[in-house]
């Protein structure tokens, strides 16, 4: 098959995000200017650097997280575990831009160190991130957002033998339709150049 994505696909549904997986998930965790705390998940999301360590999100519309950041300069990204996928889940609902979504979702918050913004207590690690840029890229409302990471939250529990262990906490991704997957195992290569 083949397929050109402006001519459609003529499958029950679009085949493109099942293409690109597994995707990681930056549970996404804003301020308002308000002080309104705002929590959403985004599986466009990955590094893009390592020195000074920067990642990066997408969003398709101009959502609450979009515009906190606009008005603060700073989020945070927390990474999901398994354990966590319905209070994830939950935090995908869209809901007034007053609601507290922390407790929407049924989560705690914990205070950053580097940045004026709330983290989820007890996730596996959180990235505190200032915003370097907001880039929108082709399309309706296509946003892609830029952060510097300024700070990093690891559970002492996934740190084994001075190693991050993503099997301690075994990391929920994102593929294509409805669909999630869990890392409970790795195995690692050897470089060539090694």
């Amino acid at each position: 098959m083949f397929y050109r994505p402006e001519d459609g696909h003529g499958l029950p549904r679009n085949p493109f995000n099942a293409i690109i997986t597994p995707r990681p998930i930056g549970w996404i965790s804003t301020r308002s200017g308000a002080g309104v705390s705002n929590l959403a998940p985004y599986s466009f999301f990955n590094g893009v650097a390592y020195a000074p360590p920067q990642v990066m999100f997408a969003s398709t519309g101009t959502k609450d997280s979009i515009t906190n950041i606009r008005e603060t300069g700073v989020f945070c990204v927390n990474v999901v575990e398994f354990a966590m996928r319905d209070a994830m889940n939950a935090s995908s609902e869209t809901v007034p831009p007053e609601t507290d979504e922390f407790a929407h979702a049924g989560v705690e918050k914990a205070a950053c160190e580097t940045i004026d913004c709330p983290r989820i207590k007890g996730a596996p690690a959180a990235l505190e991130c200032r915003l370097t840029q907001e880039v929108q890229i082709k399309g309706a409302d296509n946003h892609v957002v830029f952060g510097e990471v300024t700070g990093i939250h690891l559970r002492d529990d996934c740190l084994k033998d001075g190693f991050f262990d993503v099997t301690a906490y075994q990391p929920l991704t994102r593929l294509g339709y409805r669909d999630y997957s869990v890392v409970r195992e790795v195995f690692s290569l050897q470089r060539p150049d090694d």
